[in-house]
């Protein structure tokens, strides 16, 4: 069966719907978080000489290691809504294993990525669809970060175009709710998870059905 960009999106829309207000508080948390670590960077930033404009080493590298830990739970909740949308918690937020590893497979898939974009853009586009399920690789099954961009190259052939039109789908929701002064996003951001997470369950075996009118999955 082939992926569809439209029943990843729709499969966002009715499983945020079951519960809308769960998901606009773990997006909320999410949010606060990262602006706390903003906070805690800038304080780096200004205690070692650096500026919002020009960050310092240090505050650079605090950033980044925090973001990632925001990362690493936002893709955990996600794979946790999916699996039981019912049942999940907030407390799934909090999933700091394996840092290292997914730190590893960020690290290396946003250089290809950035690289390719680097490189008459069209490259980056393509390393940015062909690397899109790493770090969910290496939060669901605890792959290295090799394994993880190997294996997410795997998972993509043959639907590489329709995870593009999911990518630029995605894009558009999101732009949509900055557009709604920047509230909207606690609905968009949640939609495009369950999205994305729909999309790398379907490709690993894991998508049988879209869910229900209710917004409620059998599990």
């Amino acid at each position: 069966m082939k992926f569809s960009p439209g029943d990843a999106i729709r499969f966002g829309w009715e499983t945020f719907k079951g519960r809308p207000w769960f998901f606009i508080g773990a997006v909320a948390i999410l949010l606060l978080a990262s602006i706390a670590i903003n906070i805690v960077s800038n304080a780096i930033d200004s205690a070692t000489g650096g500026s919002l404009e020009e960050p310092s080493i240090a505050g650079s590298i605090v950033n980044y290691g925090l973001t990632v830990l925001l990362n690493m739970g936002a893709i955990a909740i996600f794979l946790a809504a999916y699996d039981s949308p019912d049942r999940v918690q907030f407390s799934a937020l909090w999933h700091p294993q394996p840092y290292w590893k997914f730190l590893g497979a960020s690290l290396l898939a946003s250089l290809a990525v950035a690289v390719g974009l680097f490189l008459l853009i069209v490259p980056g586009l393509i390393a940015m669809v062909l690397f899109m399920f790493s770090m969910f690789l290496v939060i669901d099954r605890g792959l290295s970060p090799i394994d993880a961009l190997k294996e997410s190259m795997e998972m993509t052939k043959g639907n590489r175009w329709p995870l593009f039109g999911l990518i630029l789908l995605m894009a558009l929701i999101l732009f949509v709710g900055i557009l709604a002064l920047g509230v909207g996003l606690v609905v968009a951001a949640p939609i495009v998870g369950l999205a994305y997470t729909y999309a790398y369950r379907f490709l690993s075996g894991g998508a049988a059905q879209i869910q229900p009118a209710d917004g409620r999955m059998d599990v």
